[in-house]
């Protein structure tokens, strides 16, 4: 979402260089490119204006300028402006006295706010928690369908009356339903329209009035820019709201949403949805997003995704089996799995500090889906095979091909690219691998 704000915010940072003094004149002209990167990715006029004017303050009222390392002193002083104006600190879900705790996912049609419901769910499951989702959108017959759905793949409860009950009756029978099962959470999902109303708010108002919910979350399509923020502000003034959910993060918008919407509003955003799976809702981070957007990477992500998905004693099993030199086609398979439960190859590379300034990684169009073919191929040969890639000849080669729906030259080429990668492996094998030295 943000590669071409990064992009720009570089560029305008690149001039500084690594000189030893910066000048006033220097800062402004960088500031202004700041502004106009920032204007051209959507970003609310009154933030950018508010933005630059509190970097410039800071630089000059730190005497940062004639510091050994105003350059750095002056990315740093930008990169804690961006978490400030993303929320400071990471927000947590507020939590009732005593269960269940309710949250309300409120905002427009077509902004996510259905599926949302069922990724907060998967999330809050995945802690440890028992929520149950409430259906209350009565005026979409299909949103009632969906919730269900999702809820059923999700193995949650879910609560539904269909569309001829008010939503209100509807909310406080899901409620005490919540209390006979001890869940502890209530994620009740609220009515949409396609645009703002009056009979709308005043419905959501009362049903906030009504159930005393810890959290109203509005949930914004990160796709629509200013506008999202625009019925955020409404939704909070009329509603009022606790929080945000910002949908589509993963999508090629220009980020102004989410760089404006915490300040306009006043609230912060505490979810971010990065993927269509039910498993892609995120807890935002204001520290992880500055850094990301400024091309820093977002180590701590990528650390908590590993640690999500790699098995742990098939990683130690595997490091057994690198010292002696006894890697196999099998182990190779595993690794891409593991890899794959990432997320996409693009998406980890981004998380790597310095690899968003690296041309040829910024140009390089990773297909992901050549780790199915490989997944595939080997998936085709023998136990044997896999284990002694020496022995496939080439009616082996030929059979494989056909078994994975690729040609022999696909073939060809995997085994190529293992038997290489089994020389670098050696190598490393005459110096040593030191425990940890392994990304997997």
């Amino acid at each position: 979402m943000f590669e071409s704000l990064t992009d720009k915010l570089q560029g305008a940072f690149k001039k500084f260089g690594s000189r030893g003094v910066v000048t006033e004149e220097d800062l402004d002209q960088a500031l202004r490119e700041v502004r106009m990167a920032l204007l051209e990715a959507d970003v609310n006029f009154k933030v950018v204006r508010e933005f630059t004017t509190r970097v410039k303050e800071k630089a000059l009222g730190a005497q940062v300028l004639r510091s050994l390392t105003p350059a750095q002193q002056v990315i740093g002083i930008v990169h804690d402006e961006l978490v400030e104006l993303l929320g400071g600190e990471a927000p947590k879900l507020a939590s009732a006295s005593k269960p269940p705790s309710v949250v309300m996912l409120v905002g427009l049609q077509g902004s996510g706010k259905t599926t949302s419901i069922a990724k907060l769910a998967s999330l809050l499951k995945k802690d440890g928690n028992r929520p149950l989702v409430v259906a209350c959108d009565v005026y979409r017959p299909a949103a009632v369908h969906q919730l269900v759905t999702l809820a059923r793949q999700l193995d949650v409860p879910c609560h539904e009356e269909g569309v001829d009950i008010k939503p209100a009756q509807i909310a406080a029978n899901g409620l005490e339903k919540a209390r006979r099962m001890n869940c502890t959470h209530v994620l009740v999902d609220t009515a949409g329209r396609l645009h703002i109303d009056e009979a709308m708010m005043s419905e959501v108002a009362d049903l906030r009035k009504q159930l005393q919910p810890q959290e109203v979350l509005f949930v914004a399509d990160a796709m629509a820019g200013q506008d999202a923020v625009t019925a955020a502000k409404e939704f909070h003034e009329k509603v009022g709201i606790t929080g945000l959910i910002l949908t589509k993060m993963d999508g090629d918008a220009r980020g102004g949403a989410a760089l404006s919407i915490r300040s306009i509003t006043g609230k912060p955003i505490k979810f971010v949805g990065v993927g269509e799976k039910l498993s892609a809702l995120e807890p935002f981070h204001p520290d992880r997003m500055a850094s990301t957007i400024l091309g820093m990477g977002d180590v701590l992500s990528l650390i908590e995704k590993a640690q999500e998905t790699v098995d742990q004693k098939k990683a130690l099993e595997l490091q057994k089996k690198l010292r002696k030199s006894q890697f196999t086609l099998e182990d190779f398979r595993d690794q891409l799995v593991q890899v794959r439960k990432m997320g996409s190859l693009s998406d980890i590379l981004k998380m790597i500090p310095g690899m968003g300034k690296v041309k040829e990684i910024k140009s390089l169009e990773i297909d992901d889906g050549e780790f199915v073919r490989i997944e595939a191929i080997i998936n085709s040969m023998t136990p044997q095979e896999r284990r002694q890639h020496g022995i496939i000849n080439g009616s082996r080669r030929r059979r494989i091909a056909t078994g994975s729906g690729t040609r022999v030259q696909d073939v060809n080429g995997l085994l190529k690219n293992y038997t290489q990668m089994l020389k670098m492996l050696k190598k490393f094998n005459q110096g040593g691998i030191r425990r940890g030295m392994l990304p997997f």
